[in-house]
């Protein structure tokens, strides 16, 4: 059951969400089959007060959309006291590009060349190092929007001569990227509590193979590199819940794109059926934490 914040249910478990779509459905039911008393939190409505923490909830698994939202809101309930999964330093470093590029790095895991100029003119020199083709992505950002490829010299002097016209410091960073040579697909594997549950291929005509953007997802076996891959990202950014993006390159060789802290699981459910039930076991994983 759900109820508003200010009645709060006797499980001390709330889930922070301003938009319900249908994971955050599938959440609800899992919790209302397992008799689980729950909060939905609508940011939009929610303040924290300096210094407080008598909350009622003891547990929150963070759902939240918006990453701004999803980040404060996760470190201004860790402040009072709340247990939130993903953690806020999770929800922070997956939510910037670079640090999930770094924190990927430094655990040792294949990633593509990539680089972070911090001015335009620093990413184009970045750019040589790198190689064409390539991508520019924006640091925050999700379902492959604002990602633009880059053939040569002259289309990365076009795009980057627009973005040092935008406003504000952030915006001119440039994030630049090796173009893999992929086969079509990328993998979208899901992690929960350190257990791969399974791995898609995300398969489509362009180059962004999101399923928010149409790419149809089909059962991948889930290997035991990428078993490795993917439970070692997920532990790199310090991600209870995690979707990792593998991408294969033309000899086969698997390489870490990014981690999700906000996994959405329809398209993977849809491929994976009744093999395994993501939100079931979300749910299972929050009920240990609550335990401990």
């Amino acid at each position: 059951m759900s109820v508003a914040p200010e009645h709060p249910g006797d499980g001390g478990i709330a889930v922070l969400a301003s938009r319900v779509g249908a994971d955050e459905k599938r959440l609800f039911d899992a919790l209302d089959r397992r008799g689980v008393a729950f909060d939905q939190v609508d940011t939009r409505g929610q303040w924290f007060l300096d210094g407080r923490r008598d909350l009622p909830w003891r547990l929150v698994l963070n759902r939240e959309i918006g990453q701004v939202r999803a980040a404060y809101a996760a470190r201004s309930l860790a402040a009072a006291g709340v247990e939130v999964v993903n953690s806020a330093d999770a929800t922070e470093v997956c939510g910037d590009k670079w640090r999930t590029t770094l924190a990927l790095r430094a655990a040792g895991l294949p990633v593509p060349r990539t680089a972070l100029g911090l001015t335009p003119q620093a990413a184009l020199d970045a750019l040589e190092t790198i190689g064409y083709p390539a991508l520019v992505k924006p640091l925050t950002g999700s379902w492959g929007r604002l990602v633009v490829p880059l053939r040569d010299r002259a289309a990365a002097e076009g795009v980057f001569e627009y973005v040092a016209a935008l406003s504000g410091p952030q915006s001119h960073l440039g994030y630049v990227q090796e173009l893999i040579d992929k086969p079509g697909r990328d993998i979208r594997a899901i992690v929960v509590g350190g257990d791969l549950l399974g791995a898609v291929y995300r398969t489509g005509e362009s180059l962004r193979t999101n399923v928010a953007l149409g790419a149809a997802t089909l059962p991948c076996e889930a290997t035991p590199e990428i078993t490795k891959l993917a439970v070692a990202a997920a532990d790199a950014v310090g991600a209870d819940i995690a979707g990792v993006d593998l991408i294969e390159d033309r000899d086969g060789r698997l390489l870490v794109l990014e981690v999700n802290h906000r996994v959405e699981f329809t398209g993977f459910q849809a491929a994976l059926g009744d093999r395994v039930d993501v939100a079931d076991r979300i749910v299972g994983h929050l009920l240990e934490r609550a335990q401990r």
